[in-house]
């Protein structure tokens, strides 16, 4: 069993990032689309676990973004972000002890939550440290309890650290960290599929 980081270096190194990117991108997208959906001021935004700064890249095109940062625990991820990106910031490091510079005004993540031992307590941390008064979290899992096809994958990627959760369990998470407005659906949702749950809260 490796750690998260050790298995996501891996994925960077064989190419498998790129498909994780495709694969994510209809949930992606539309995450991304609720959140901004009455955006009419300019706004500064965090991918928590950007992995190659597909996302991070797509955000700055966006013509009322002045700032996107991408940040990840893997070295591997964000050299190649930055291989691919110039324009844009991106920083290793552990999430649960990363302070940005700057708080935000929306912080997104696909798939990262839950490779941590206390999820509920990265959600506080992103709350407290990372965002605006206002600003919005809204992150996206495949790997929770409802979503039975999930209950095997950490033994099936060797991953050593994945902690599953159900649904009402992200939503009570939010709740404690002290967001309010907290809201969730399943995403892309079909037979087999649970779909992606993602879960949205304000500070």
């Amino acid at each position: 069993m490796k750690s998260p980081i050790d298995v996501f270096t891996d994925w960077a190194n064989d190419g498998r990032d790129e498909n994780m990117a495709k694969g994510h991108a209809n949930s992606v997208q539309a995450m991304l689309d609720f959140a901004l959906k009455n955006q009419t001021d300019s706004f500064a935004f965090i991918d928590a676990g950007c992995g190659n700064g597909w996302v991070v890249r797509m955000m700055a095109q966006h013509s009322l973004c002045q700032s996107a940062i991408g940040v990840d625990g893997s070295q591997s991820m964000i050299e190649k972000a930055r291989s691919i990106d110039s324009k844009n910031h991106y920083h290793c490091n552990d999430l649960i002890d990363w302070i940005p510079e700057e708080k935000v005004d929306l912080v997104h993540s696909i798939e990262v939550f839950y490779y941590v031992e206390d999820p509920i307590g990265l959600i506080k941390h992103a709350r407290d440290n990372w965002l605006n008064p206002g600003g919005r979290l809204i992150m996206g899992v495949d790997y929770y309890t409802e979503n039975t096809v999930s209950e095997s994958w950490n033994i099936d990627c060797g991953i050593s650290i994945m902690t599953r959760l159900s649904e009402s369990e992200w939503v009570d998470g939010f709740n404690q960290a002290g967001f309010h407005d907290v809201q969730s659906w399943r995403e892309g949702e079909k037979e087999g599929w649970a779909g992606t749950l993602v879960v949205t809260g304000i500070k």
